[in-house]
């Protein structure tokens, strides 16, 4: 017999993780924000669940998502939170018998906040994974019932991670959950699992990304920059200007720094190479590929070919 579960999730990473667990588990109900006003475009979350024929409850705030669980009087003894965007009071997580499981896609306690998966690119580490977790009105704070590792590959970027990890967290959630709702599994402080398993036990923070930092500073080093290239590739793209053309940097690669003088931000054209080296911080960066305003990817010799530098 399936377990039953309430799911609470809104985004891309909900919606894809959702299409997963219901081939897994019942899921009693869908809990979401609802489609914005004017937005005609895909609603992840609400578009999945429909097509799978879930009931639905949407909510816009945490006063909302209140109302509308003790209203509903669940009969699933535990739910599952995966990107859902809205903070759930303890009225609610104490609403379910087994408390509300979330999916953090980091080794907890490492990342927590609402944007794990990038800062873990940013940060060169070269393990990340997901945590499971029992929701706590501290942010990320509660007690893990499992972790898996995953190794982090040198050319990942944000997209192709965030699906390695879906994939990982819908493996934990189903051999975990049935187990502790049998009582198999109990929870441990994070610091606790942290230790045991070998990882860091001291809290690190992400936050959400703002514009702004997609704009290239010529002054890091070179291997910080390229991972904000492969970290923010989906958005807020990695941005800077090359001979007074408007790009999008999408593929780079560092080159230990030489006995060269060039300042950071300095633009070098190898032609016989059909290449650009822009100097950093520390060492340079080559760039493989971009795109230029308004146009479609290219590489850099295509680049060459069409723009005056």
């Amino acid at each position: 017999m399936q377990e039953s579960i309430v799911f609470f999730g809104t985004g891309p990473v909900a919606s894809e993780s959702l299409k997963l667990l219901a081939q897994t588990f019942t899921i009693e109900a869908v809990v979401t924000k609802p489609r914005a006003p004017h937005h005609h475009g895909a609603v992840p979350v609400l578009d999945t669940a429909a097509a799978l024929g879930l009931p639905i409850i949407e909510v816009v705030n945490k006063k909302d998502v209140s109302t509308k669980v003790h209203r509903a009087a669940f009969k699933s003894s535990l739910s599952v939170l995966i990107d859902f965007g809205i903070i759930v009071t303890q009225d609610v997580i104490d609403s379910f018998a087994l408390g509300i499981v979330n999916s953090h896609f980091s080794l907890l306690p490492q990342w927590r906040g609402a944007d794990p998966i990038t800062f873990s690119i940013l940060s060169g580490q070269k393990t990340t994974g997901v945590s499971l977790m029992l929701l706590v009105e501290a942010m990320d704070e509660g007690p893990l019932l499992a972790v898996g590792e995953l190794d982090v590959d040198d050319n990942v970027t944000t997209p192709m991670l965030t699906s390695q990890l879906i994939e990982l967290s819908y493996s934990l959630l189903s051999e975990t959950l049935p187990k502790y709702v049998a009582g198999e599994v109990k929870s441990a402080p994070q610091e606790k699992v942290a230790s045991i398993v070998g990882y860091s036990d001291k809290p690190s923070y992400s936050r959400k990304l703002t514009k702004e930092d997609g704009v290239l500073d010529w002054t890091k080093p070179a291997a910080q920059l390229e991972h904000e290239i492969r970290a923010y590739i989906e958005w807020p793209k990695s941005r800077t200007i090359l001979g007074g053309h408007a790009v999008i940097i999408t593929k780079a690669h560092v080159v230990p720094s030489n006995a060269s003088k060039a300042k950071p931000g300095d633009i070098e054209i190898i032609r016989e190479a059909k290449t650009i080296m822009i100097a950093t911080g520390s060492g340079s960066l080559c760039i493989d590929s971009l795109k230029p305003a308004g146009k479609q990817e290219m590489t850099t010799s295509a680049f060459l070919n069409g723009y005056k530098i």
